[in-house]
């Protein structure tokens, strides 16, 4: 059974930083892209990060360029959101993702989803 369990979400202040956690579990997801999606409340799924594989290439949502990075370790099938320059406006659930492509995943193409993490920054 495949799980994908967030973690590192929570509180804080505008202008500051966060570090979310994605471990995966069930198989191992050699050739798959992982990355991260976020809800808002009242609106749509928005794409956040993917990364390929390798690690050799990632792709940013353009409301997160500059600001979050994305990286993961294949030895621990995690993947991990660096948020920094937190804004009001980033408050959402994020959801960890894996897609078959992380082009695909930024179109929207999901094959499993986590459960979510909230995070909240205050203004």
């Amino acid at each position: 059974q495949v799980q994908l369990v967030e973690s590192g979400g929570g509180l804080v202040q505008a202008g500051g930083s966060l570090r979310l956690s994605c471990a995966a579990s069930g198989r191992t997801f050699s050739a798959y892209a992982m990355g991260w999606f976020r809800q808002a409340p009242g609106k749509e799924r928005e794409f956040v990060a993917a990364i390929v594989w390798s690690g050799a290439s990632t792709y940013n949502g353009d409301s997160v360029k500059g600001r979050f990075t994305i990286s993961r370790d294949n030895s621990k099938n995690t993947v991990y959101l660096q948020m920094n320059k937190l804004k009001p406006e980033d408050t959402a659930v994020y959801y960890c993702a894996v897609s078959p492509g992380a082009q695909a995943m930024s179109a929207g193409v999901v094959t499993y989803r986590g459960q979510g993490t909230q995070v909240t920054v205050s203004s």
